[in-house]
């Protein structure tokens, strides 16, 4: 391996796919010759990655949805080790979705392939003994989060603090600049199918028994990039959509969407976050399989689902999830927000301090300048 090939880049989910698709323009900014290839989605391809893998094959929740893919992920694991023996590539840029990059690092570490990995797994969350493999098979980590470099820290192991990639990604400037909409309820009922399924019929119909009080309310989506508007639609009841049209806005415009929203109804994940940063009050809601929430409860170790509330230390957002994942909670959750501008504005107070805790633009660049610096200190 020398300067002169290619870094593998490898994300698995759609935030995941943006990020990289930044890492790699910030790449390029310091070294435009760089050549990139790996596992990702369409953010990445047009950002001139060589994707060699699609992300949706490993688009994956849960475990008993993990094993049930499992002959799937170990015949794909057997393709990208291939891969990376015939293209040879002078380091990994592995970017979250710890279940599969785990394997990866492990293959990359008996090639001799550094592994850089940004986006830090959630191991404050669960398995915290995954520093250790983290220790072990990967040259630097590089987190996200305010509180991970402490947590870290605290068990002996030294990691890169970068801020959040939203804050470059995110207009911020020009959302702030838009008024929201007092009557508008956004819904975000997530990026995946299974998501979709479980939780848009009960947002719909959290709609229609707000409607009820509020004679006024309207409703918006944002959809997900690779999910069919007429497949949102199919499970919106036909006593919503004659009584309220529902706008579904494209991936691109989701933000503006969320800005506009007096209140967002939302699938737990990285969207979270984003609402947060917008300052739109959100419900977070999610469902899993029996079994994986079984499990969860066992081996999860933090108070809180979504991101706000972990990065704040408190609620901020409320979080409804598996039995309480019904209309009835989430309107009851929200109706407050609704009927009260004063409520409504101490919501969006509560989320002022969140921009300044997660650190201002730049991270992209520093993970590019971290990555290629350390490279460089190898002679690769």
């Amino acid at each position: 391996m020398d300067n002169s090939g290619p870094i593998w880049i490898s994300a698995g989910e759609a935030s995941g796919d943006l990020h990289a698709a930044s890492l790699l323009g910030a790449l390029r900014s310091i070294d435009p010759g760089l050549q990139a290839l790996g596992m990702g989605g369409p953010a990445l391809t047009a950002a001139g990655c060589d994707v060699r893998f699609p992300m949706r094959l490993i688009s994956l929740v849960g475990l008993t949805e993990v094993l049930s893919g499992l002959p799937r992920i170990l015949k794909l694991l057997g393709q990208v080790k291939r891969a990376l023996i015939e293209t040879k590539p002078r380091a990994l840029i592995l970017i979250d979705c710890p279940d599969f990059h785990f394997r990866v690092a492990r293959m990359a570490k008996k090639l001799g392939i550094p592994v850089y990995y940004y986006v830090s797994p959630q191991v404050w969350a669960w398995r915290s003994g995954r520093v250790e493999f983290l220790r072990r098979f990967t040259r630097r980590v590089l987190c996200i989060l305010p509180f991970e470099k402490d947590f870290f820290a605290a068990r002996g192991m030294g990691v890169d603090y970068v801020g959040h990639p939203l804050m470059d990604q995110m207009p911020l400037g020009a959302l702030d600049a838009l008024q929201p909409d007092p009557n508008l309820l956004g819904l975000l009922p997530g990026s995946r199918r299974k998501e979709v399924s479980a939780l848009l019929p009960e947002f719909a119909r959290t709609a229609l028994l707000l409607r009820r009080e509020f004679p006024n309310l309207r409703v918006a989506m944002a959809r997900a990039p690779g999910l069919d508007p007429e497949y949102l639609r199919s499970f919106l009841p036909p006593e919503l959509t004659t009584t309220m049209p529902v706008e579904i806005f494209e991936p691109e415009d989701r933000y503006r969407m969320m800005r506009l929203s007096r209140v967002l109804l939302a699938a737990s994940g990285t969207v979270t976050l984003e609402a947060a940063l917008i300052g739109t009050p959100t419900v977070m809601s999610y469902r899993f399989s029996a079994l994986s929430y079984a499990i969860g409860k066992m081996v999860v170790r933090v108070k809180f689902g979504s991101l706000p509330n972990l990065i704040l230390d408190r609620e901020v957002f409320p979080e409804l999830i598996q039995d309480k994942a019904k209309a009835e909670f989430f309107a009851a959750r929200l109706r407050p927000w609704l009927a009260d501008d004063a409520a409504l504005a101490a919501a969006r107070a509560d989320l002022a301090g969140l921009r300044a805790k997660v650190g201002g633009p730049g991270a992209a660049g520093r993970t590019a300048t971290i990555i290629l610096n350390d490279l460089a200190s190898q002679g690769l």
